[in-house]
């Protein structure tokens, strides 16, 4: 087959195909422009998913007749002032949006500059230009996209149903607010009511105040806000306390000089930062913002610049850990899900309405008293059990009202609180239930510990800072302890050797399936070894070479501290739990063990009057 050139019509509908992919690609390169055009307020109306019609009106600068012109050919841009592609300052840049819209819609387009006495307007029907003529508009820029992909009718075979296209284009213009807190934005359509987002003020107060009505109030009750910067990269936004979380990545809000991304890079730090905090199965919900040098990051490395390149990839990553952990470190008090909200919820009696008497035959005996109207008094039936119906309190009945002994002697640790420490954040210990958790009472309420995911974090803690500091310190096993393992367990041991060995726990082989352990972390005291090694062995599997270094240090360090703690089922003396709950106070981050669970939770005296009809 010979080499052809392409017609220009068929260039600009595969030009197209790069750039307009579902009707949310068009609403997101035309709120792009507006933004980029200086507009304080952008409406956005769609109709039919954006297949039938997409209108977005603006008040920024607007265009001349001359640039009405250039604006719907291929490669015009104004987001250039000169040939530099490394120096993008502007979201719009690639110069293809309009004309690549033009070429499988009917693209309608009235702007009006300052400088001009009156608007101009150009259609561009799957490509075929009209002339400019003048037009009637205040002020900006209003641009109408009717029967998206009818010129390409096979693209339409791919979109999904008109409410998924909506939710889709909410979605863009959710991000794009987020972005951009001092535009006002407004989003309408027959698939959904108008909804408006006033502009906030400047600053981080206006940041979280947008966020939070995009987010909701949750997430503004638990933002809290991260900051971090060195050689002239920036991190700043808000982060959601690890009470706040989603099932999916979804809630993770990205933005790099302004631009909506998803960014592996920057949501595997997320992940990092979070990972001492959240279950697996867990993911937080953050909003921030990465600002740099534009010649320090790449723009141009995905048609719809949704990716990024960094040129300096690793500071980034390091930054927006450190701005994650210490926003959470310092907000240690929040960033446990320890409010007595989900757990009043629980205590809440749900009521269950009285049986229905029996129908069946009844045995009944007539008590007659001198002083007292006859009443019926079931008698026990042949089984020994009670009718289902009962009048009056005849003996027999007392059995209903047999509660049960108490399931926890509290007189067995009962002791009376110290004043002082009744105003410290977790009080004094007065009892333990169950030989598992701790009760307190504070001046104001009460705070139940679980004692084993406490005292986890605590040794997880002093693990990580002995290792920061000046290594794990270690004791020698008078008689090394002899594991045996499968023999895919042990090579994945013996190949982490060195990194275990950091941690404290040096390991040897011993044999075929077998590992001798020589020495041990001499915070985690006796511990049991065999099982220690067979959890280290299958969570290796789990890493396999994936994972940085730092990471899977600090995964053995996790699975150390919850072999090294307080067992659930110990029974704990008065001033032991005392000691708990004060070394859970000066402790980072002791509001949830490492697996992500909560520590403790608190009730407020309130809350529980409420329980009861006191307030």
């Amino acid at each position: 087959m010979p080499v052809r050139q392409l017609p220009e019509q068929i260039i600009n509908r595969i030009a197209a195909g790069e750039v307009v992919e579902r009707p949310a690609s068009v609403v997101k390169e035309l709120v792009e422009n507006a933004i980029d055009a200086g507009a304080s307020r952008i409406d956005i109306f769609t109709d039919g998913g954006g297949r039938r019609k997409i209108a977005i009106s603006d008040d920024g600068g607007g265009m001349t007749a001359a640039d009405l012109a250039l604006a719907v050919e291929r490669h015009a841009t104004s987001k250039l002032d000169d040939e530099d592609l490394l120096q993008i300052r502007t979201l719009g840049f690639r110069g293809e949006a309009l004309p690549s819209i033009g070429s499988v819609a009917r693209l309608s387009i009235t702007t009006r500059h300052k400088s001009e006495p009156h608007a101009w307007a150009i259609t561009v029907d799957c490509g075929d230009k009209s002339d400019i003529v003048p037009a009637a508009l205040n002020q900006g820029t209003r641009v109408e996209v009717a029967d998206l992909f009818h010129a390409t009718p096979a693209r339409l075979k791919f979109l999904k149903t008109d409410r998924t296209e909506a939710e889709a284009i909410r979605e863009v213009v959710r991000r794009l607010a987020m972005a951009r807190p001092d535009i006002a934005f407004t989003l309408a359509g027959e698939e959904r009511a108008p909804v408006t987002w006033a502009a906030a003020l400047p600053g981080a107060p206006g940041q979280l105040t947008r966020l939070g009505d995009i987010l909701g109030a949750d997430f503004r009750s638990h933002a809290i806000a991260v900051r971090s910067g060195r050689e002239s990269v920036a991190v700043e936004g808000f982060a959601a306390a690890p009470a706040l979380t989603r099932a999916n990545a979804l809630g993770q809000y990205l933005f790099v000089n302004g631009r909506p991304v998803r960014d592996k890079l920057i949501l595997g730090a997320v992940r990092a930062a979070y990972a001492d905090y959240l279950p697996r199965d867990r993911h937080p919900v953050v909003a921030l913002f990465v600002t740099l040098d534009p010649r320090e990051v790449d723009a141009n490395v995905h048609p719809a610049k949704t990716e990024v390149r960094f040129r300096n990839a690793g500071l980034v990553r390091a930054l927006i850990i450190h701005a994650l952990k210490e926003g959470l470190a310092r907000e240690g008090r929040r960033t446990a899900a320890n409010d007595g909200g989900a757990t009043i919820a629980a205590f809440r009696p749900a009521f269950t309405p009285p049986p229905r008497p029996n129908p069946g035959p009844m045995n009944w005996d007539w008590q007659r008293s001198p002083s007292a109207p006859v009443a019926p008094v079931p008698r026990h039936d042949e089984a020994g059990g009670m009718p289902s119906a009962s009048f009056g309190l005849a003996e027999p009945a007392q059995a209903t009202f047999d509660v049960g002994t108490p399931r926890a002697d509290l007189r067995l640790h009962e002791q009376a609180a110290a004043p002082d420490l009744l105003d410290r954040p977790l009080g004094a210990a007065r009892t333990q239930i169950h030989d598992t958790y701790i009760v307190a009472q504070t001046r104001d309420g009460l705070v139940i510990v679980d004692q084993h995911a406490a005292h986890e974090r605590i040794v997880y803690e002093r693990l990580k800072a002995s290792l920061s500091a000046h290594g794990v310190q270690r004791q020698i096993l008078l008689i090394p302890d002899i594991v045996e393992l499968d023999e895919a367990a042990v090579e994945a041991l013996l190949a982490r050797e060195e990194e275990l060995a950091s941690f404290g726990l040096s390991i040897e082989s011993f044999g075929p399936g077998a590992v001798a352990v020589r020495e041990t972390p001499s915070l985690l005291g006796k511990i049991n070894a065999a099982g220690l090694l067979r959890d280290l062995a299958e969570h290796m599997e789990e890493w396999g070479e994936a994972l940085p270094l730092e990471r899977r240090l600090m995964h053995v360090a996790a699975t150390m501290a919850c072999h090294g703690s307080v067992r659930a089922g110990r029974r704990l003396k008065p001033e032991e739990m005392d000691a708990l709950l004060r070394e859970m106070e000066e402790t980072p981050n002791s509001g949830q063990c490492n697996h992500g669970r909560p520590t403790y939770v608190e009730l407020k005296l309130a809350d529980v009057e409420k329980l009861f009809g006191r307030r």
